[in-house]
């Protein structure tokens, strides 16, 4: 063998088998961290995708439907005819075994003043009412369940109730068609509450347009938009 030769196998070197096993164990190990993480991401993905859908269904199981049409009741204040109330009958959106608490904080007796105000009520249902010159946030309302009933205030997927919302006291002492046969909800009317519009709010007139709003404890909102029509009447379908 030359000098040349003995030189450069001297300075030719090889991978042992130790090197390669750390090698190797590095690529496992890094691969197995990125599975890791990706796996991690992807089981926290579909969980938040599962809560979301679960959402989802909670509020739609809880969210209200209204069934039929909206009837607006009209009298006079001061000689100019009104609406003082607005009723529609609502039903669970989606059927389904929980029930949304329809409690009221009113109830309506037709003596004297209604509605009447039921002290120290524990409702979780509140009402807004707007239009043009008026919003009105947790008007009084009431409630009455009509057809199948279990006799409480909570609704059923198999039950109907009717909403009633005022935005003005109704002196049921006076006929509907006589002058003065609403009392502002003020207080100075002796009414059952507060809530309603008051002396100074502008009432509602013809062909205006108002929103009646809905909020249950959980689901989504429930929102009524109607247009009076060009002539008032003391019971009005405004489908």
């Amino acid at each position: 063998m030359t000098v040349d030769a003995t030189r450069r196998s001297d300075r030719e070197k090889g991978i042992t088998g130790l090197e390669t096993a750390i090698i190797l164990i590095a690529f496992v190990v890094v691969a197995s961290v990125f599975a890791f993480t990706v796996l991690s991401t992807g089981v926290f993905s579909a969980e938040r995708s599962k809560d979301t859908v679960y959402a989802g269904l909670s509020e739609a199981r809880s969210s209200l439907s209204i069934r039929g049409s909206v009837v607006a009741f009209s009298g006079n204040v001061v000689a100019v005819q009104t609406p003082y109330k607005f009723s529609f009958v609502v039903s669970s959106a989606v059927g389904s075994s929980d029930p949304i608490d329809l409690t009221p904080p009113y109830t309506k007796d037709d003596l004297v003043t209604d509605p009447d105000v039921v002290s120290g009520a524990a409702y979780t249902t509140t009402l807004n009412y707007s239009d043009k010159n008026n919003f009105l946030s947790d008007i009084p309302w009431t409630v009455q369940f009509i057809g199948n009933s279990n006799s409480d205030t909570l609704l059923d997927n198999d039950e109907k109730a009717e909403i009633t919302g005022w935005i003005l006291d109704r002196n049921t002492a006076t006929a509907i068609g006589s002058n003065d046969s609403v009392a502002y909800m003020d207080g100075t009317g002796g009414g059952g509450g507060a809530g309603g519009l008051a002396a100074s709010s502008t009432l509602l007139a013809i062909s205006d347009t108002f929103t009646v709003e809905v909020k249950p404890a959980g689901g989504a909102v429930l929102a009524i938009e109607r247009t009076l029509p060009a002539a008032l009447k003391n019971v009005m379908d405004l489908n």
